[in-house]
């Protein structure tokens, strides 16, 4: 008995050193193996019950997840603020990229021993009417006051609840509560479209001005006459009420910047060479490869300078305004290229170039208020106007270097009467209506309107014109008194790279022949200024 019972303590004393290796040992292995060799000790029916236990919990878990509640996501007016702010901004970085559009255009059409003074001019005026429009120009433009000014927000000061649109908007600047997006956004997108005015001097007066007078007169124009005359049509001011129309600026924008450009070419003279013997002399731009660069630059900036002043993201009038807008420029060009060809026996590229931007500027007004057969029309006539326009400017020697004044003034003129031509009438479209859905908009005589909307356009383009034309004068007079306007006669021929930078766009290039392909360096000769070439007083 004994020996039997000697046995079986060594038999359980075998046992527990068995199960003591096997527990070490799943000590050692990772969990899975731990679990496996656990799961084995298990009899067959234990084992059966692990899956079922699996899909217990697992149910258990899902119902505590549905049953808490969802984190609140943001409603769909926040998404509508969100995607139209979104759309706002990226217009106005293509309005912006236009800053580069009419550096090459100017600078390419513009000759060689100017280009440092061209592309200075343009990139500095951008940083200068930044100052001026967030300082004294948005409060003048838009902030509260009357029917003539602005009288708050300066420095973009005020009271502003934005995105708050219509009666729920609280602020000093109502005449944008129409657009449901930030103050900053707002404030963004009209930035960009006064540096445009500001720029669009620059061509005209360009390779004979002062860079300080540039810069002076670019400031009193943003700051003052742009915001002054853009706050009786934009700002609700006087125009507005009586039912003037301009969709994104044809006359608040291209025709003021057009009517500076006019009086300051008027008041600096023609460049030397430029006239002679009753004739206009070419003085041809240094690169037409930039200058067309320049133009196509242009054309993509204007997809967001059009569509972009729908100020929210409305895919049917974002694609319209865009449709409308390319066809106007496309037809313009088409129209410049056979109209220079006829009328001046070559295509000229510099015609063809001026027609596609002729036509952009001609459809900028009525582009939400138009069909596409419309905008045919207009961007046909514009092409063929500005071809027309250079050469008279010329006939009454208006020196305009690369056409700005036939391009932004004459076709802005022409583009703001087109609306009350051609404008499919109030609801037109789905987009031509208030806040409270009430049906507006323009109604052109050709689509059953009467001389209701026609009168009012004329009125605008008049009165706008008077006003800048007032105002140009006189900072352009002033400072022709104070500093005067003009660089000398040596500055000149020598190129305003030397004389105003003291440097060269091409240096170590070789130069120009001259200054406008024959000779500008001898005695009263060919390409040498003859008396009435320069103003009496600079």
């Amino acid at each position: 008995m004994r020996k039997i019972t000697n046995k079986n303590k060594s038999r359980r004393k075998n046992r527990w050193r068995a199960v003591k290796s096997l527990y070490i040992t799943a000590q050692n292995n990772s969990i899975v193996n731990k679990m496996t060799v656990v799961i084995k000790q298990l009899s067959p029916s234990w084992q059966a019950c692990i899956p079922v236990a699996c899909l217990i919990v697992l149910a258990w878990g899902y119902t505590a997840v549905a049953q808490t509640p969802a984190p609140a996501g943001s409603t769909t007016a926040e998404l509508k603020v969100a995607i139209d702010t979104l759309w706002v901004a990226i217009a106005a970085f293509l309005v912006f990229f236009m800053n580069a559009g009419f550096c090459m255009l100017e600078t390419g059409l513009c000759r060689q021993k100017n280009a440092v003074n061209v592309l200075a001019k343009n990139l500095v005026v951008f940083a200068l009417a930044t100052v001026a429009f967030w300082a004294i120009g948005f409060g003048l433009m838009f902030g509260d006051g009357n029917d003539f000014i602005g009288l708050s927000g300066f420095f973009l000061q005020g009271a502003d609840n934005s995105p708050a649109t219509g009666d729920a908007y609280k602020g000093v600047f109502s005449a944008l509560s129409w657009t449901g997006v930030p103050l900053a956004a707002k404030f963004l997108f009209q930035l960009v479209f006064a540096g445009t005015a500001a720029t669009i001097v620059s061509g005209a007066v360009a390779e004979r001005i002062k860079f300080l007078d540039f810069l002076i007169f670019s400031l009193l124009l943003v700051g003052v006459a742009y915001a002054i005359t853009g706050h009786w049509i934009w700002g609700a001011g006087w125009l507005a009420d009586m039912g003037f129309f301009d969709f994104a600026g044809s006359t608040v924008v291209n025709s003021v910047g057009g009517w500076a450009a006019l009086m300051g070419a008027a008041f600096l003279g023609p460049r030397i060479g430029k006239f002679q013997d009753g004739q206009a002399i070419a003085l041809p731009g240094h690169n037409m490869s930039i200058a067309t660069l320049g133009c196509l630059i242009l054309w993509l900036g204007w997809f967001g300078f059009n569509p972009g002043s729908v100020m929210a993201a409305d895919p049917s009038a974002i694609t319209h305004v865009a449709l409308t807008t390319n066809l106007a420029g496309a037809v313009g060009g088409i129209t410049a290229t056979i109209t220079a060809w006829l009328y001046l026996g070559k295509p000229d590229l510099s015609m063809i170039i001026n027609g596609i931007l002729a036509g952009l500027v001609g459809i900028t007004a009525s582009c939400a208020y138009v069909n596409l057969n419309s905008a045919f029309i207009i961007g046909l006539i514009a092409g063929v106007l500005v071809v027309f326009a250079v050469t008279f400017f010329d006939k009454i020697r208006i020196d305009d270097p690369v056409g700005a004044v036939s391009v932004h003034l004459v076709c802005g003129v022409w583009g703001t009467l087109a609306v009350g031509l051609f404008s499919v009438g109030p609801g037109g479209y789905p987009w031509m209506v208030d806040l409270a859905g009430k049906p507006v908009g323009p109604h052109g005589i050709f689509f059953g309107g009467g001389l209701g909307t026609l009168i009012p356009q004329i009125v605008g383009i008049l009165s706008v014109g008077g006003m800048t034309v007032l105002l140009s004068s006189i900072f352009w007079l002033a400072l022709k008194a104070t500093l005067g306007i003009r660089v000398s006669t040596q500055e000149e021929i020598e190129g305003l790279d030397i004389g105003e930078h003291g440097m060269e766009a091409y240096s170590g290039f070789v130069k120009e022949a001259s200054a406008n392909g024959f000779s500008e360096l001898g005695s009263h000769g060919a390409g040498v200024s003859r008396a009435g070439d320069l103003p009496t007083s600079l």
